[in-house]
């Protein structure tokens, strides 16, 4: 028999509390200040003097209190400064994560990928009537019975295969990925942010792996004058420096990261603003910023066609809309038979997530 209880509605009973409302705050703060703990509590301030943010029972010295006894920050004895665990870098990562696919699951926009189904490790969510040649792995016993008693009554229970359902499992191929950042000054240039949408996208791409995909891999590379490395311990303190963008540098690095993974998977995603203006000769950089420049050009088609014939396609977010640049990433593009998109900062991280689990489906012979 079943009953109810009825209580009266408390309109706050669902609200976060203060400290949570803060911290959502707080997370937020810090992508845009890379990370420095003591600039964004200076932003926290403004915007508690603006927005009221706090009250007479709880204050923003009691929510760096909480911060502390959470093991969200750390202070230095020595010399008292503060700086953010790594349970807070974490956060940063979940908090983008949650932030990218929360639109993507609201987004109206049409998108169909294609499965390959068959033996694999990720159950389909659907079933489908038996068909010969199905294995008894694949049937769904909980169904097929359902179908049973429906079919044939629960006095005298059988089953024929009329009744039997078939729950495919999809084949999700491991895949390596090297995601490759532009912190060029043209990153922060006019007066529009572009770094942060790219580490906000770094971060929530580098979670999902790791909590979704586990077997597969991803490296991160950052590009300016040079390329190199980073952790994903260090996107949120990720910053644009006084560089030119070496993009040979960045597709090299990423295609030496690449040789060492043995997934047969492999692919390259590129966040950039803007076209090649630089390339390393020995010590010295040639830099050319007007225009498109053939040497450079020449570079980067060269390994762009490398890439291609080592099955290693590059996918290019051009999160600039220029019209001279659009004829450079066709054109790099084609070489490798690629794919690009001129994505705003609004929509980079649907695009990149889209592509990224479009391109798990599919295994490279």
């Amino acid at each position: 028999m079943h009953s109810f209880h009825f209580s009266k509605f408390n309109i706050n009973q669902n609200q976060k509390s203060s400290f949570d409302q803060l911290f959502e705050l707080f997370t937020q703060v810090l992508t845009y200040t890379s990370g420095d703990f003591s600039e964004s509590i200076k932003w926290l301030n403004e915007l508690d003097k603006e927005y009221k943010l706090t009250n007479n029972d709880y204050g923003i010295g009691d929510f760096i209190e909480d911060l502390k006894s959470k093991g969200y920050i750390d202070e230095n004895k020595q010399n008292g400064e503060i700086k953010i665990t790594p349970k807070t870098e974490q956060s940063i990562r979940q908090k983008s994560l949650e932030e990218i696919f929360g639109k993507l699951k609201k987004s109206k926009k049409g998108n169909h990928q294609t499965f390959k189904s068959g033996i694999g490790d990720e159950i389909n969510p659907e079933t489908r009537p038996f068909q010969f040649g199905d294995t008894m792995e694949q049937i769904d016993f909980t169904s097929s019975i359902r179908n049973a008693q429906i079919n044939h009554g629960i006095d005298s229970f059988s089953m024929d295969e009329g009744d039997l359902e078939i729950r495919d499992t999809d084949f999700k191929a491991q895949t390596s990925t090297v995601l490759m950042i532009d912190i060029s000054h043209s990153m922060i240039l006019y007066g529009e942010d572009r770094i942060t949408p790219a580490k906000k996208v770094a971060m929530a791409l580098s979670e999902l792996i790791k909590t979704k995909y586990p077997k597969d891999t991803l490296d991160l590379l950052v590009f300016g004058n040079d390329a190199w490395t980073i952790e994903i311990k260090d996107l949120p303190y990720l910053q644009v420096g006084p560089y030119h963008t070496n993009t040979v540098a960045g597709i090299e690095l990423a295609m030496e990261l690449l040789r060492k993974r043995k997934n047969p998977n492999k692919q390259i995603f590129m966040i950039t603003d803007g076209k090649p203006t630089c390339l390393k000769e020995g010590k010295n950089y040639y830099k050319n910023s007007f225009g498109i420049d053939r040497k450079i050009l020449s570079r980067c088609l060269n390994l762009a066609a490398q890439c291609k014939k080592n099955k290693i396609p590059i996918t290019t977010f051009m999160i600039a809309s220029d019209p001279y640049l659009q004829k450079f990433v066709q054109e790099f593009t084609e070489t490798n038979n690629g794919k690009a998109f001129f994505a705003s900062l609004d929509n980079l991280g649907a695009f990149i997530f889209k592509d990224f689990e479009s391109g798990r489906s599919k295994t490279v012979f």
